[in-house]
C-alpha cells in the first residue's frame, strides 16, 4: 500500500528486501542493529499487529516507522490505543522533511482504531531530533514520568543506565 507519494519521496508498506538495506545502513552509522528487527515488524504485520512503513527518497531506503495496535506495555498499555515505535530517518537523508511525512502517514494509520496515539522516546542525546519533532507535533508527557524496561522508574531507589531503554513516553489526541 502507498501511503504519500511526490517527486522525491514515497511512503509505502515495509517491504522484505527493505530489511538488510536499512540493517546495512544503521550499521554503517555506528548503530548496533540486526536483521531480526526488520523481520519481526514484518512478520508483526503479517500476523495483524502492527503497519510497517518505509519511506524511499528517490528509490532509496531513507527511514521507516511503525504502528502496534493496541500494545500492552507502558502506561497505555492494553487500552486499545495504538503506539507508534521504531521511528527512523537514516542520517543522511534528514533535514528533507521525511520524518514530518513519515509520522503524517502513521498518524492516519492510527487515527483508523482511535482518537489518540502514544510513543515512547528515549532520553538520550541520540533521541535529541525525535523529542524535538514530538513536541513540535503536539505530542505531550503521559504524566507516568521515566520508564526503563517496560516499568515505570522508581524515584531515589535505583539508578538506571543512559541507554535506550529508558524513555518518556507520550501522547496525542488526532484529529
Amino acid at each position: 500500500m502507498i501511503y504519500y507519494q511526490d517527486e522525491n519521496l514515497l511512503i509505502r508498506d515495509l517491504a522484505p528486501e527493505d530489511g538488510p538495506v536499512f540493517t546495512a545502513e544503521e550499521q554503517a552509522q555506528g548503530w548496533h542493529t540486526a536483521l531480526s528487527k526488520f523481520e519481526t515488524r514484518l512478520r508483526d504485520r503479517v500476523e495483524g499487529r502492527a503497519v510497517a512503513l518505509a519511506a524511499l527518497w528517490k528509490g532509496s531506503c531513507a527511514g521507516y516507522i511503525n504502528v502496534y495496535l493496541g500494545n500492552e506495555w507502558g502506561p497505555f498499555g492494553g487500552q486499545g490505543l495504538p503506539e507508534i515505535v521504531d521511528f527512523c530517518v537514516l542520517q543522511k537523508f534528514q533535514r528533507k522533511g521525511i520524518g514530518g511525512k513519515l509520522l503524517d502517514a502513521a498518524e492516519a494509520v492510527a487515527a483508523r482504531y482511535a482518537d489518540t496515539v502514544y510513543l515512547s522516546v528515549g532520553l538520550h542525546n541520540g533521541f535529541g531530533a525525535a523529542q524535538r519533532i514530538y513536541i513540535k507535533r503536539g505530542y505531550i508527557p503521559d504524566g507516568s514520568g521515566i520508564w526503563y524496561r517496560d516499568k515505570p522508574c522508581v524515584p531515589y531507589e535505583d539508578a538506571y543506565p543512559i541507554d535506550d531503554e529508558l524513555v518518556l513516553y507520550l501522547s496525542k489526541k488526532l484529529k
